[in-house]
C-alpha cells in the first residue's frame, strides 16, 4: 500500500512554483484560509503527524496526494516554520480576515470621537502585536521588556497620528477623515513589526544554502526581512482601509443611511401642543435642526462587510509579493559571516531565510 504514494514529494516547499507570483498566490490562498481556524487539535495534531511521518519516510496505507498536500498546509496554518511550535490562534494567518475585517471595520466606522479612536487604535495594535510575534521569523525569543516596549511603542504611534490627523481634517471633507485610520494603520506598522522583531535586527535570523543547510545568522536579512513585510503589511490594508470610505461616504446619501433633517418645532407640534377649545392658539416657533441616521446600526456591519471582501483577495495577494523563502547575494552579509561561508562554500552566492510574515 505504502507504493502509491512516491516517498520523494518535497513537502518542505509549497506545492506551487513560488519563483512567480501566481504560484505564491495560490500558495497563500490556502495558507489564509479562514477556515482553517475551524480545524480542531486533533485534526492539527493528525496533520503534524503525517507531515512528520512522510519525512521520516513513513507513509499511511492510503494516503493519496491529495490527503498528503492537505495536512502540509493544515501544518502550515497552525506551526511555526521555524520552531515548530503550534501558533497563538488569533496570530495565525488564516485568522487575518475575519480579524481584521472586524478591527478594521469598526476603526472605519468608530473614528469620530478620541475614545472611539483610543479604544480601537489600542484593540488593533493588541491584535497586531500578537500577530508581529507569532509569525516572527527564526527562533530567538523576544524578552518580556522588549515585547513590552514594543507594544508600548506601536499603540502610543497609532494613536497619536491617529488624533493629530483627526484634528487636522476637521475642517475639510469628511471623506478625507475617514482615510485617518489608514494611516495611522500605516505608521503603526512601520514602527511594530520592527520593534516587535527588534531581536533579530540584533542576533540576526538564520540563513541557509539552498538545501536547507544552516550556514549562520545575519541581522543585514532580517533587515530585508522586515522590510518586505512592513511594506506587504501596509499594502495588505490600503484596498480594505482606501475602497470603502468611497462607498460609504456615497450610501450615507442614500435613503437608508442618509442623515435627516429634523425640526423641533415640528416634533413638538406632532405631541399635542396645538390649538383647541379652551386652549389659546400657540405659535409655532422656529426650532432648529436635528441629525439622525435612519438606520445608523447599518454602518458598522456595512463596513465589516466590505473590508472583510477587500482582505480575502489582499491578504493572499499582498503576501505573495515576496517570497517566503526570502534570498540575498552572498556578498550583502556582514563581512565575518561572508568570510565564514566563503571558506566552507566557496562557490555559493545566495543565502536563503523565512522573511516572516
Amino acid at each position: 500500500m505504502s507504493g502509491e504514494l512516491p516517498p520523494n514529494i518535497n513537502i518542505k516547499e509549497p506545492r506551487w512554483d513560488q519563483s512567480t507570483f501566481v504560484g505564491r498566490a495560490n500558495h497563500f490562498f490556502t495558507v489564509t484560509d479562514p477556515r482553517n481556524i475551524l480545524l480542531t487539535n486533533e485534526q492539527l495534531e493528525n496533520a503534524r503527524k503525517i507531515v512528520h511521518d512522510y519525512r521520516q519516510g513513513i507513509i499511511p496505507p492510503g494516503l493519496t496526494e491529495n490527503e498528503l498536500w492537505r495536512a502540509k498546509y493544515i501544518y502550515d496554518s497552525a506551526f511555526h516554520p521555524d520552531t515548530g511550535e503550534k501558533m497563538i490562534l488569533i496570530g495565525r494567518m488564516s485568522a487575518q480576515v475575519p480579524m481584521n475585517m472586524t478591527i478594521t471595520g469598526c476603526m472605519m466606522t468608530f473614528y469620530r470621537t478620541t475614545p472611539a479612536v483610543l479604544f480601537w487604535q489600542w484593540i488593533n495594535q493588541s491584535f497586531n502585536a500578537v500577530v508581529n510575534y507569532t509569525n516572527r521569523s527564526g527562533d530567538a525569543p523576544l524578552t518580556v521588556n522588549e515585547l513590552g516596549a514594543a507594544y508600548v511603542s506601536a499603540t502610543t504611534g497609532a494613536v497619536a497620528t491617529a488624533l493629530g490627523l483627526n484634528a487636522l481634517t476637521k475642517h475639510v471633507s469628511p471623506l478625507i477623515g475617514r482615510f485617518v485610520p489608514f494611516a495611522a494603520v500605516a505608521a503603526a506598522n512601520c514602527i511594530n513589526i520592527p520593534l516587535m522583531r527588534q531581536r533579530e535586527l540584533k542576533v540576526g535570523i538564520p540563513v541557509t544554502d539552498e538545501n536547507g543547510n544552516r550556514l549562520g545568522e545575519s541581522a543585514n536579512a532580517a533587515k530585508q526581512a522586515i522590510t518586505q513585510v512592513v511594506v506587504s503589511r501596509i499594502l495588505m490594508a490600503a484596498p480594505g482601509m482606501a475602497i470603502p470610505p468611497f462607498i460609504m461616504n456615497t450610501l450615507e446619501k442614500k435613503a437608508f443611511l442618509k442623515r435627516d433633517t429634523v425640526e423641533q418645532g415640528d416634533s413638538l407640534g406632532s405631541c399635542g401642543l396645538e390649538s383647541g377649545p379652551g386652549r389659546s392658539a400657540k405659535k409655532k416657533e422656529p426650532g432648529f435642526s436635528l441629525e439622525e441616521q435612519r438606520f445608523p446600526w447599518m454602518s458598522a456591519p456595512i463596513q465589516v462587510g466590505l473590508v472583510g471582501f477587500c482582505l480575502v483577495f489582499a491578504t493572499p495577494l499582498c503576501c505573495a509579493l515576496f517570497p517566503q523563502k526570502s534570498s540575498m547575494s552572498v556578498t550583502s552579509l556582514e563581512p565575518d559571516l561572508q568570510a565564514k561561508i566563503q571558506e566552507t562554500y566557496p562557490e555559493l552566492r545566495r543565502v536563503y531565510f523565512n522573511k516572516g510574515l
